[in-house]
This record gives structure tokens, C-alpha cells and sequence, in this order.
């Protein structure tokens, strides 16, 4: 069954190579050939096998037993199951269950390079590092929140004006201006579609049809809000630059500002250029207030995720376009050469059967335009077979991202909250020792008190848990 483990006195007289190392990590026993241990000799399996003394092993292993030989770690045996595995395939995985930061502390405590995991491991590990930065930041949101305002009074007023107008669950009057804004978009976004219906238009002078004058202070009165809420919120940004920077405040902007030009054009814009000139150009920036239904974004989380799974998802889009540009090309191009025969047909050139191709590829099919010969007929039937295959492919991949992302968020959430739970125990645990100490002095200083008694007190007395134990991170836990 192999030779026995020497003890770390009688390691000098045998090689290393020929020795077998006995180690106990976490209740589960291994035995490993010395031979494989010094593969990696800077490995602290390596330095355990060449240690000479009880004191260099003490250094090594949380415990040693003279009799049996064997070393004992106090340490995850599963873990280590993975890490025994580039002693012997040069390589590392990690299974399923196991917290990849957890693995790569248990790396560093094994002295073994990160190196040596296999890829799909690190992408693993790097998208574990990420999720940590994600939950550090927004820990770093909730304490700044939760921090002490400025002492001046400008200080003060900014922190609540940031509160009330980007916090909607700060308080309860964040949570009505938040409804507010919510309730101004949707009525905006409604009287923009109302003013374009004729029935509610009226003449102006010229007898050119205009805004309903109540449609027009509604409008007004939203956009009296609109700009309100954003000199507000940038007034407290913390960071003016930044905020103003930001694409969803770019969007607030580009719904203010058309209704302010508009004005302006309004008022002195037919003295510069003429009239004809200045209607055309408001109106196309009443167009521009179609941008404040994005504004609705900003309110709703779902729509932040569905934007970051189609961010997530370039590739797969890419790719459905990509199979439809070939189909297009190839499908308007066959349905042009078949139709040539037909004396009326409606395939004027390959350009123009682009349009068909799109129509009938993504199953629309306005009927303007149609094959009108059987070879072509044929054609389009493969076209919209081959467009159903083509945009069915992607969907799946796209739900999964968005899927992940809506779950990451969740899981990113109650690992703050948990951040935050495990800080505050800890400040209770400091503030619960510190008077413990204080307690203890004034006990000792009692000279009244006999020895028999303080013996007593100090059998039963269970102390705290050690700085190191007591400030258990997220990552310890994970275990």
C-alpha cells in the first residue's frame, strides 16, 4: 500500500520524491505521492514535504500528529478536491457550487497561480469580480445616502433636493414626485397625439389648422414641470458635468428644449427669415417631442433591463441581420430574373425588389408589390420560410439575456442589503465588545471581589470572536 509517511524529523534520511504526504483538510484524509507534490515546488504542499522541523510545519498547517503522520488544514475539502487537480492534469476547475472568489482565496492559501484554471473557470471568476464591484458600488450609493449631510446649509438642501428627485424610495414625498413625473409624461405624450387629430384643431388667422389653445397650456403646463425637474436635479447633482453627460438626462433635454426654440422662432424667428421657413422649423421640432416618452425609461426598471439585454445581445442581433441581408440579397435578386418574363410585371430592378424581399421575409406582405409567375410564386414562399427561420433563431439567446440581467439585478440587490446587514452586526458586535472591556475594568477594579469568585466568572465567561473572525465578509459567508 506504499511506504509509510515519514514525520517531519525523519523527512532528511528520504527523498522527497519517494516520501507520501498524509493531510487531513477538513475532516476528509488525502494521501499524495511526493513525486507528484514537487511538480510544483513552490506549492505549500511542496514546502510541507521538504519541512524539517516542527516549527517550519506549525508555519504550514494549522496542526500536525506525531503518531498518525498526519497534517491537519482547517480548510474546504471540496476545494481542495479541485486544487489536487493540477498535481496531476497541469490544470484546475471549478465545480459546481463552489463560490469562485471562496476557490481563488483557497488558491492563494495553497500557493497555486490562478494561471493554472481552465478558461471557461476565469470567465467564471471574472464575472464573480464584476458582480462584486456591482454590489460595492451600490453599497457605496446606500451609505452615501444614509451619510451625514454637509454642515453647511447649501449642503443640506442639495442632499435632500438629490433625495427627494433621483430617490424614489428615500421618502415618502420622493415617491409622489416620482408619480408626478410619471403622470406628466403620460399626459404630454397623450396631448401630443390629441393636437394632430382635426377634429380638435382650430384655424388660426391665416386659416391654417392649429393647437386646441387648451391643448396648448396642457402642453405648456408639462413642460413648465419638465423644466422644473431638471434645473432641480441638476442644481443638486453632485457632480454638474456628469449628470448633465448622462444619455438619459440628454433625453430630458432634447423633450425641453424644441417647445423653448419653438418659442423663440415663434416670437422673432419672422423677422430673420421667412414665414414659410419658420413653420417648417417648428414643426419639425414638435416632432422632437416624441424623444419624452423615453423619460418613462428612467421610472421603470423593466425598461432598463430590456435596454441592457439589448445591449447584451449586439451579437445575436447582428447575426439576425445579417441572415436577413443574405436572404434579401438572394431572394430579391431571383424574384427580379423570374419575373422578367411576365409582360406586367412589377419588379422594376434588383433595387426595388429589396423592398419585396423585406415585406415577405418578415411576413408582412403589403401586396403592392407580388410575383405574378409560378417561378416566382415559388420564391416567395421559400422567402418567408427562410425569414420565420431566420428571426426564430436569435429569440432565444436575447430571452436569455434578458432573463440573466432581470435575476443578476435581484441577486446584486439582496447582496447589498446583506453587505449592509453584515456591517451593521459588526458595528453592534465593536460597540457590544468595547463595552464589554469596559465592564470587565470596572469589574477588576472592584477589590471587594475574591478570587474565588473572579475565577468563577472568567470559567464561565465566553468571549467575543477574534478581530479577524468577527468582520465576516460576503465572500466568507459564501461558504
Amino acid at each position: 500500500m506504499g511506504t509509510e509517511p515519514r514525520s517531519p524529523e525523519l523527512s532528511e534520511s528520504e527523498p522527497p520524491e519517494s516520501q507520501e504526504l498524509v493531510v487531513n483538510i477538513g475532516g476528509v484524509r488525502h494521501v499524495l505521492n511526493g513525486s507528484v507534490v514537487n511538480r510544483y515546488p513552490e506549492s505549500r504542499l511542496a514546502e510541507l514535504l521538504r519541512c524539517t522541523g516542527y516549527e517550519a510545519v506549525n508555519s504550514l498547517c494549522d496542526d500536525y500528529d506525531p503518531n498518525k503522520r498526519e497534517f491537519y488544514f482547517d480548510r474546504d475539502p471540496d476545494s481542495f478536491k479541485c486544487v489536487t487537480e493540477v498535481y496531476y492534469f497541469g490544470e484546475i476547475h471549478i465545480k459546481r457550487g463552489i463560490c469562485p472568489i471562496c476557490f481563488k482565496n483557497e488558491l492563494d492559501f495553497w500557493k497555486i497561480e490562478v494561471d493554472f484554471l481552465d478558461e471557461c473557470c476565469k470567465c467564471l471568476l471574472g464575472e464573480k469580480n464584476d458582480e462584486l464591484e456591482e454590489i460595492a458600488k451600490q453599497v457605496q450609493v446606500i451609505l452615501a445616502d444614509r451619510g451625514e449631510s454637509a454642515d453647511t446649509c447649501w449642503g443640506k438642501a442639495q442632499k435632500f433636493l438629490w433625495k427627494l428627485m433621483e430617490k424614489p424610495d428615500s421618502s415618502c414625498p420622493a415617491r409622489v414626485i416620482a408619480v408626478l413625473s410619471f403622470l406628466f409624461i403620460l399626459i404630454s405624450s397623450v396631448v401630443m397625439c390629441m393636437s394632430t387629430i382635426p377634429e380638435l384643431q382650430v384655424m388660426d388667422e391665416e386659416g391654417n389648422p392649429v393647437e386646441h389653445p387648451a391643448l396648448d397650456s396642457i402642453e405648456t403646463a408639462c413642460i413648465g414641470w419638465f423644466t422644473a425637474e431638471y434645473i432641480l436635479r441638476l442644481l443638486s447633482a453632485p457632480n454638474k458635468l456628469k449628470f448633465a453627460l448622462a444619455f438619459m438626462n440628454i433625453i430630458d433635454a432634447m423633450a425641453i428644449l424644441p417647445f423653448y426654440v419653438s418659442l423663440i422662432l415663434t416670437t422673432v424667428g419672422a423677422t430673420l427669415m421667412e414665414l414659410t421657413n419658420v413653420q417648417q422649423a417648428i414643426q419639425a421640432l414638435r416632432i422632437m417631442r416624441i424623444a419624452r416618452i423615453f423619460k418613462l425609461a428612467r421610472h421603470s426598471s423593466g425598461l432598463q433591463t430590456l435596454t441592457y439585454a439589448l445591449k447584451r445581445s449586439f451579437k445575436e442581433l447582428g447575426l439576425l441581420l445579417m441572415y436577413l441581408a443574405i436572404g434579401i440579397f438572394v431572394f430579391s435578386a431571383l424574384g427580379f430574373t423570374m419575373e422578367q418574363s411576365h409582360p406586367e410585371t412589377l419588379f422594376k430592378s434588383i433595387p426595388q425588389s429589396f423592398w419585396w424581399a423585406i415585406i415577405t421575409m418578415t411576413t408582412v406582405g403589403y401586396g403592392d408589390i407580388y410575383p405574378k409567375t409560378t417561378l416566382g410564386k415559388l420564391n416567395a414562399a421559400i422567402s418567408f420560410l427562410c425569414g420565420i427561420i431566420a428571426i426564430a433563431l436569435p429569440i432565444h439567446p436575447i430571452i436569455n439575456n434578458f432573463v440573466r440581467y432581470y435575476n443578476k439585478q435581484k441577486v446584486l440587490e439582496t447582496a447589498a442589503k446583506h453587505e449592509l446587514e453584515l456591517m451593521e452586526l459588526n458595528a453592534k458586535a465593536r460597540e457590544g465588545e468595547n463595552s464589554r472591556h469596559q465592564r470587565a475594568i470596572i469589574k477588576t477594579s472592584n477589590l471587594s471581589l475574591s478570587k474565588n469568585i473572579l475565577n468563577t466568572c472568567s470559567d464561565t465567561f465566553i468571549p467575543l470572536l477574534s478581530e479577524e473572525k468577527l468582520h465576516r465578509n460576503r465572500l466568507q459567508s459564501c461558504k
